[in-house]
């Protein structure tokens, strides 16, 4: 079993849906979740804030400094995530197309790197 990182590219130039697309969004995302649970795929999942409320930590000469907004200085930013567990990259891509029509958005799969030996 290998894990993958199913993450939700959201593009935050586009308006903020309204209030009952979002919440429609949110049951058929949960179904998916349930769906990855009842599977035994799945491992976490999590939403984020927009990234114009983040902070970057960098690491500069033995010290670090913190800046306000977004590494990336981009209109597609990472809105949100699963963790899966599965046998090989097609049974990820699958639950990524589910994850796909779920959210409405792109989904980049990446497995995560292998446990040291």
């Amino acid at each position: 079993m290998r894990q993958y990182l199913l993450a939700v590219q959201f593009d935050e130039s586009e308006r903020d849906a309204p209030e009952e697309e979002v919440r429609a969004m949110l049951a058929r995302t949960g179904q998916v979740t349930d769906e990855m649970k009842a599977a035994g795929s799945w491992v976490f999942v999590g939403g984020l804030e927009h990234s114009d409320v983040s902070t970057v930590v960098r690491p500069e000469g033995g010290k670090v400094t913190i800046t306000d907004g977004p590494f990336a200085e981009t209109k597609e930013q990472l809105g949100g995530f699963w963790v899966i567990q599965v046998d090989d990259l097609d049974q990820a891509l699958a639950w990524a197309g589910k994850c796909a029509l779920a959210c409405g958005q792109p989904i980049e799969v990446r497995p995560f790197g292998d446990p040291p030996r």
